[in-house]
C-alpha cells in the first residue's frame, strides 16, 4: 500500500461513512456457487454494482509499469499464474499469494459504486481471506508461523486504521458441503484446482461454518464480529436453473433491505 493509497482512502472517510449503498460480500467454499451467483445478480439486479475476485489479475501477475531491462547476462522472470503457483508449492507461495489477494480484497472494500447503485455485491471479503483462507494454509504448514505473525501484523493494522471504511452491511453465505464442491470443481475442470481434494474443502468447509454460522471463529476485528449473515443452502446446483437462481435473489434482495 502507498502513502497515496492511504491518505486517498483517509480523505474519503467521511463520504463512506456517510455513504447511502449498502455493502454485501458473497462467503463460501470453493466451487460453491460464488461465481455463479454474482453473474445472476449482474443479469437480474443490474441496478446493483458488483465486484467479482480478480481471477484473471491471479492467473496473470504483472507489475503495473513496465520492468527495467534485465542486467547483461542476466534473465528476469516478471509475472506469473500465482494461483497455479500456490497451488503446486504452497509452502512456498502460500504468503505470497495471500498477501496480493488481502490487497485486492481491501482496495475492492473501499471502492465506492456510482451513486445510482444502492448495493454492491463483493465476491468474498478481507475477513474471510483472514479468518478462512490464510489461516488454514497456517494450519495445514503452507505458512509458517512467522509468515502468519507477520500477515496478522500489517493486516490487523491495516484493518485497524482503515476501521469502518472496510465495514460490510452484511455477508450472503452459500452453504454447500465439500462433496458437492468437488463435484462443481470437477466439471468446471480449471487447471489451477485440479490438485485440490476433499480434505482441503472439508477444511474450509469447516472454518466457514465456524464462522458464519457457529460464530465460534475470534475475530479481532470489531466490524466483522456482529454483521449480519444471511446462509443459503447451496448444494443444488442452480446455474441452469432460473426458477432457482430466481428464488436465490430474490432472499439475497429481502436481506439487502433489512440494514
Amino acid at each position: 500500500w502507498s502513502t497515496a493509497e492511504v491518505r486517498m482512502a483517509e480523505t474519503s472517510d467521511s463520504s463512506v461513512r456517510q455513504r447511502c449503498f449498502k455493502k454485501i460480500s458473497v462467503e463460501g467454499n470453493i466451487a460453491c456457487g460464488k461465481s455463479t451467483l454474482v453473474k445472476v445478480l449482474q443479469k437480474l439486479r443490474p441496478n446493483w454494482h458488483v465486484v467479482p475476485e480478480p481471477l484473471e489479475k491471479w492467473q496473470n501477475v504483472v507489475p503495473p509499469l513496465p520492468p527495467p531491462p534485465p542486467a547483461p547476462g542476466l534473465w528476469q522472470d516478471v509475472g506469473g499464474n500465482l494461483l497455479q503457483m500456490l497451488y503446486s508449492d504452497a509452502s512456498r507461495w502460500a504468503y505470497t499469494f495471500q498477501t496480493l489477494s488481502a490487497m485486492g480484497r481491501i482496495r475492492a472494500q473501499l471502492s465506492v459504486p456510482p451513486s445510482a447503485q444502492p448495493v454492491q455485491v463483493l465476491e468474498r471479503s478481507i475477513y474471510s481471506d483472514r479468518y478462512v483462507f490464510a489461516a488454514s494454509l497456517h494450519e495445514q504448514g503452507s505458512m509458517n508461523d512467522t509468515e502468519w505473525v507477520v500477515y496478522q501484523e500489517w493486516q490487523g493494522w491495516l484493518l485497524s486504521e482503515l476501521d469502518k471504511r472496510v465495514e460490510l452491511d452484511g455477508m450472503v453465505y452459500l452453504r454447500a458441503e465439500p462433496e458437492a464442491c468437488l463435484a462443481r470443481m470437477r466439471v468446471r475442470n480449471r487447471e489451477e484446482e485440479r490438485g485440490v481434494g476433499l480434505e482441503y474443502l472439508d477444511a474450509l468447509h469447516k472454518r466457514h461454518e465456524n464462522w458464519l454460522v457457529d460464530r465460534t471463529t475470534v475475530v479481532h476485528h470489531p466490524c466483522s464480529s456482529d454483521t449480519p449473515v444471511l446462509v443459503l443452502d447451496a448444494n443444488q446446483d442452480f446455474e441452469s436453473n432460473e426458477e432457482l437462481q430466481a428464488e436465490l435473489i430474490n432472499q439475497v434482495r429481502c436481506f439487502a433491505v433489512l440494514f
